[in-house]
């Protein structure tokens, strides 16, 4: 079986994790993705455990169901095969800075101009339209522009960034959906048309789905941030042996929380009555919560939840989930063999597709390891590749 995506062809440009990720995704679909990589490659190559040289860990999983074409842009006959391979792609995904795409004479137009109904994509800091609009930009200044650094400062009493590319990887979602609802608009009316995703925009809009809080109105009706998330006693419960996640949220919840746990006096007060009034009390609602959960053990706490609808759950390390019994009934850890890294361990595809599931088909691509096949395929002649090669506009793997 082929993902939802097979026959769709992209055409990649991009670097990190943002633009990797997102294209990713759609290739894990059945996507065909070529990825263009210029003569220094995608840094990721270097970043994290490796067994060979431009293999590293963070490049590996981000860049599977791939192929990869090096091309120095900066020359024409590069420019021109790039083109070439266009003329047949249903996307073109870029991450670079929209004056970079400029000189390099790749714009939406430039593209246009070869393949009218493409849909081009670039995504990058800010929307060039505004006046950050030449500012570069990585995840940690966009968690710093959005909100996201202050928001633990709240918590943690000083600005933090999460220990995760929050913004890169909400940003590539972001990409994935607009790309696909491009190409549903073109089904329908026939025409490609230019996507902006700028990862400022996108993570403000993220942040502010809770945190408008009461500045939705005009005039406000409060300050912004949603306050049961700002309380700093918002964390797992510990318990006499370890640390568990409960979470008594609605009435029902709150009501079976206070009945398991012997506490039927704190279902009539008034702080904790409803939803409302224990989000208005929240630093009361965690404490309360946490001086009960402290007098069991984790598992007698799960025993005691298991038949009930409130949330609970163990607090998993990153080592934890690789055993998690749950992922290991789905079978999402995936074992795959590379040609050249050997065996590696890989994240499924979290959406199951009843008709059309999503597959690992092709390893993460060696650098430069498709570049003659690709080249031929776009109708360029062997004199001419091998002209490129001589001049490093493109190069390849052996």
């Amino acid at each position: 079986m082929s993902g939802p995506l097979k026959g769709l062809k992209i055409i990649e440009l991009t670097s990190v994790v943002l633009g990797p990720w997102a294209a990713q995704i759609l290739a894990d679909m059945g996507a065909e993705v070529i990825k263009v990589e210029a003569p220094f490659g995608d840094s990721n190559r270097q970043l994290g455990a490796s067994r060979n040289p431009n293999m590293a860990a963070l490049y590996l999983s981000n860049n599977r169901n791939k192929r990869s074409l090096v091309l120095d842009l900066k020359q024409s006959s590069a420019r021109d095969a790039l083109l070439a391979i266009v003329k047949d792609c249903d996307v073109f995904l870029h991450n670079n800075r929209p004056q970079v795409m400029t000189k390099l004479k790749l714009e939406y137009n430039d593209i246009k101009s070869v393949n009218e109904n493409i849909i081009y994509c670039g995504t990058y800091g800010y929307s060039k339209d505004g006046p950050y609009g030449e500012k570069g930009a990585l995840d940690d200044s966009i968690q710093a522009a959005s909100g996201i650094a202050a928001l633990n400062e709240l918590v943690l009493g000083e600005p933090r960034y999460l220990p995760t590319v929050v913004a890169d990887k909400t940003t590539a979602i972001t990409v994935v959906y607009s790309i696909l609802a491009a190409l549903f608009h073109r089904e329908r009316a026939g025409s490609g048309q230019e996507i902006e995703v700028p990862m400022f925009e996108t993570m403000v809009s993220f942040v502010m789905a809770e945190h408008i809080w009461g500045e939705i109105f005009e005039p406000p009706l409060g300050k912004a941030g949603y306050t049961r998330l700002m309380s700093h006693h918002r964390k797992p419960y510990k318990t006499k042996d370890g640390y568990i996640a409960v979470l008594p949220y609605m009435n029902n919840h709150w009501k079976t929380f206070c009945e398991k746990a012997e506490r039927q006096d704190l279902i009539e007060d008034d702080r904790f009555k409803n939803l409302s009034s224990r989000v208005e009390n929240i630093d009361d609602t965690y404490s309360e919560t946490g001086k009960i959960l402290a007098t069991k053990t984790t598992q007698e706490w799960l025993d005691i939840f298991t038949d009930t609808k409130v949330p609970v759950i163990v607090v998993n390390s990153l080592d934890d989930l690789f055993t998690d019994p749950h992922l290991e009934a789905v079978g999402f850890w995936q074992d795959f063999d590379h040609p050249t890294e050997g065996k590696l361990k890989m994240p499924g595809f979290p959406v199951k597709f009843s008709e059309t599931p999503a597959t690992i088909r092709k390893h993460a691509p060696n650098f430069g390891e498709h570049s003659l096949e690709i080249l031929a395929e776009a109708g360029i002649d062997e004199e001419t590749i091998k002209q490129m090669i001589e001049s490093k506009a493109t190069s390849v793997f052996d």
